[in-house]
């Protein structure tokens, strides 16, 4: 009788090779998110850029998911129409994206054209960045949807934790190689150009992923006698749901605060490295490059913690901890070695590795899955507020604030900033993540939610 209810996601084969496929998709749309985190003195050089426009140009990735509420939006349909459907508009609406912000940044048609008091290259770019990232953050609320559907009552923290630490590599590619290939190939927008065939191929595998689905789909009708094969259907009402959880806005307020003090520092952290460290604008995307690197190691160790021992909202609570620890050290004036910022990132690292490999399997334990993909959906909606305002306010505090006046990149003068403020702000996000974790654990102490236990049930 056993033998009758197995399904395709019974068979570890199928579930990781499942993984596998989605976490490429999530790692091509993971390098062209920070693919112009390092060129920012490129893009000052080059195009003539200041840090308020590269502010205003970074903070497009939330326009669109914030101002629409399209993020919102994917999350409803990702309920309604499943992962098949929406994932597929997803990578659709990345590549189109991309393809946007490639021809801004390479076309001269815009030389000298302005809009809305703006350079008219940065809005174009700005809106394509912004189309890429309605796609890139409905595709990854898919995949959460797709991690839990296959890992549920499973290795679903370690499963998460590996999908995030695939991603990262993207993050890692992006910071590593965007100044050489710019190089290489003369000129700013090439790294872009090689993003959009690498987005390309992630649509395609995700195409491929879509027929496993298909049976996975099957497989469940039959173990469940349901000729269907689909889950509870979503009513709108389940938002009223979600927004009275008080544990779901612990972990939404404690998610935009983490990423408002990790993801916009990376936009500017080779930056840094060139003005406080002295590092050569060549090699100094290598070093914040060496972040996402090490939660490639660390997101899945410590999920797979997650999965067999527990202690979720203990664990957000230690990486809030490290998360302030880091931005205190950078942004005191006189700690100016180059190893200094080597050892800072890599404990950066491992904060960055302990909370999202908690945060996000802790959300199945206290929303129910059939409202799992739009209670995703208001998280990331919430943490594109600080995606997309984070790095404008970082640029025009730089541009107000910072300047300590210019040096040379190839002959040609661009401005010196000085990091202190911006590395404060970034330390304030980290203690008020501290308090939200702290809540968190003991809301989930009061609720029962689970957070404290391990996922894998035996």
């Amino acid at each position: 009788m056993e033998t009758l209810t197995r399904t395709l996601r019974d068979s570890k084969t199928a579930r990781w090779f499942a993984l596998g496929v989605v976490s490429f998709t999530m790692l091509c749309g993971y390098y062209l998110t920070d693919v112009m985190a390092p060129l920012k003195p490129l893009l000052e050089k080059e195009l003539l850029w200041n840090s308020t426009e590269y502010g205003f140009f970074t903070s497009a990735y939330g326009w669109f998911n914030v101002f629409l509420l399209m993020l919102i939006f994917g999350g409803i349909i990702l309920d309604r129409k499943g992962v098949r459907f929406t994932g597929k508009m997803a990578t659709i609406i990345m590549v189109i994206g991309t393809a946007i912000k490639y021809w801004a940044i390479s076309t001269h048609s815009l030389d000298g054209m302005h809009m809305i008091g703006m350079k008219a290259q940065v809005v174009v770019a700005g809106l394509g960045y912004a189309t890429f990232g309605v796609g890139v953050e409905v595709a990854g609320i898919t995949v959460s949807k797709i991690i839990v559907k296959w890992f549920k009552g499973k290795e679903m923290a370690l499963a998460m934790g590996l999908e995030m630490a695939t991603a990262r590599i993207g993050t890692t590619l992006a910071m590593v190689t965007s100044v050489p290939i710019a190089r290489a190939m003369h000129g700013v927008s090439k790294p872009i150009l090689v993003c959009l065939i690498m987005l390309c191929i992630g649509m395609i595998a995700f195409f491929m992923y879509t027929i496993m689905d298909k049976r996975l789909d099957k497989s469940l009708a039959a173990a469940s006698n349901n000729t269907s094969g689909e889950e509870e259907s979503f009513n709108i009402r389940d938002i009223l749901f979600i927004i009275r959880n008080r544990g779901w806005w612990y972990i939404a307020i404690l998610c935009v605060l983490f990423y408002s003090a990790v993801f916009p520092f990376l936009k500017y952290a080779t930056d840094l490295m060139v003005n406080k460290f002295q590092v050569d604008p060549e090699v100094a995307g290598i070093i914040p490059g060496m972040l996402p690197f090490g939660t490639m190691i660390l997101t899945p160790l410590f999920g797979n913690l997650y999965d067999r021992k527990g202690k979720g909202a203990s664990i957000m609570i230690l990486g809030a901890v490290l998360l302030i620890f880091v931005h205190t050290m950078y942004s005191i004036p006189m700690l100016k070695a180059t190893p200094i910022a080597i050892v800072l990132i890599i404990i950066l690292g491992i904060g960055f590795s302990l909370v999202p490999s908690a945060m996000w399997p802790s959300v199945p334990k206290i929303i129910p899955e059939k409202q799992l993909g739009t209670a995703y959906a208001m998280i990331f909606w919430v943490q594109n507020i600080g995606l997309m305002g984070v790095p404008a306010l970082i640029g025009w505090v730089l541009n107000k604030y910072c300047i300590t006046g210019t040096h040379l990149i190839e002959g040609a003068e661009v401005p010196s900033y000085n990091y202190t403020i911006p590395m404060i702000i970034f330390t304030c996000f980290g203690l008020v993540a501290l308090v939200f974790a702290l809540l968190l654990k003991a809301e989930d102490k009061k609720k029962g939610y689970g957070l404290e236990m391990p996922n894998i049930k035996k």
